[in-house]
């Protein structure tokens, strides 16, 4: 065991604090990685505070790192000691069911291991995640990182980014194709830079008419309000996709309305309440609604690849890990653009 430090919840109501723990003994399909940047993820807020109802304190939050390896175990092949590594939102799976053998790990029939929170299958202790110091993994479940990017930048697309890249790559965003992203925050900006960059007609949709110009500079052929009913009307049965990046109760049904024949919604936020749905919507088009998360480990690897060629990262706000329960209170009023990264120096 290794001695590791962060900082931790010791239940859903305390904020994060110093937190000293131990790490396991790396294997030898194992790297050590010392941590460097570590996104914050609105979801490391509704774990910290078991909005969820699976939290198991104490919590080492973080499932968005970045930084180098100091230890390569005997039998790794994609690493070796002072390379970059990232590691994202999943850590091990059964590595054994048609899900993982397909390399799509995130949909894994015996379930996942997280980040953290996540009994480890190695020695079943809870996994802590990145916000620490250091972090053991099996290298098939963390990634090489282009040399031309921002660290920090990167950090979020092991989750903000895989989680937009995977849904708008499976439903062939691209020339031709009119695609919708609701919401601009740190999904919704990962999803408009990447559909933007596949050659899709991209429409943002928000509800902040502050938005605008942004969304224009990160790539927007139009912009929607969406409160608006006439600007909504004027896209009626128009989209081939549409991407809702919006974890708050919405209605889906504005959205719906919008799709053309055989046209697909998909979700990948995560309400803490269940949608109202109008089924006439998709029943009189042939369309769908379906949902997507994050993405197996070949594909994370080519989205990282995919911004290394073409240059892109996260817009994000770099912060010291003592401001990390002002970030969380700040993330909630939505007053950041558009990721929190913890520079882990300051731990």
């Amino acid at each position: 065991m290794s001695s590791s430090k962060g900082y931790a919840a010791q239940d859903k109501t305390a904020p994060l604090a110093p937190f000293n723990f131990e790490r396991r003994n790396p294997l030898p399909t194992d790297i050590a990685v010392e941590i460097h940047y570590c996104g914050v993820c609105h979801s490391d807020l509704h774990m910290a505070r078991n909005e969820w109802g699976n939290a198991i304190y104490p919590m080492v939050p973080g499932h968005e790192i970045v930084g180098k390896v100091t230890f390569a175990g005997s039998a790794v092949t994609k690493f070796k000691v002072g390379d970059t590594a990232a590691i994202g939102v999943i850590v091990d799976s059964c590595r054994a069911c048609a899900s993982c053998n397909a390399g799509e790990e995130q949909y894994c029939e015996k379930g996942v291991t997280l980040t953290y929170a996540s009994p480890d299958r190695v020695d079943g202790r809870i996994t802590m995640g990145g916000y620490s110091n250091d972090y053991v993994v099996d290298e098939r479940f963390a990634h090489t990182v282009p040399a031309n990017l921002d660290p920090a930048g990167v950090a979020p697309l092991l989750c903000a980014g895989i989680t937009t890249y995977s849904p708008l790559r499976h439903w062939k965003a691209g020339p031709g194709k009119k695609v919708g992203i609701v919401g601009l925050g740190g999904l919704g900006h990962m999803a408009l830079k990447f559909a933007h960059s596949f050659g899709a007609h991209v429409v943002q949709f928000t509800t902040n008419e502050s938005k605008r110009a942004d969304a224009l500079r990160l790539g927007a052929d139009e912009v929607v309000f969406s409160k608006d009913e006439a600007q909504m009307k004027a896209h009626a049965n128009s989209f081939d996709f549409i991407l809702d990046c919006v974890s708050a109760p919405h209605d889906l049904n504005a959205y719906t309305a919008l799709l053309k024949r055989d046209a697909v919604m998909a979700l990948v936020g995560l309400p803490d309440q269940p949608p109202v749905l109008n089924p006439g919507n998709l029943i009189f088009k042939r369309a769908a609604l379906s949902g997507s998360i994050i993405g197996g480990m070949p594909e994370t690897q080519e989205m990282l690849d995919y911004c290394g060629q073409h240059n892109i990262t996260a817009d994000v706000e770099i912060i010291p890990m003592n401001k990390i329960n002002e970030s969380f209170e700040r993330m909630l009023k939505q007053d950041v653009k558009y990721r929190f990264v913890i520079d882990m120096k300051t731990l």
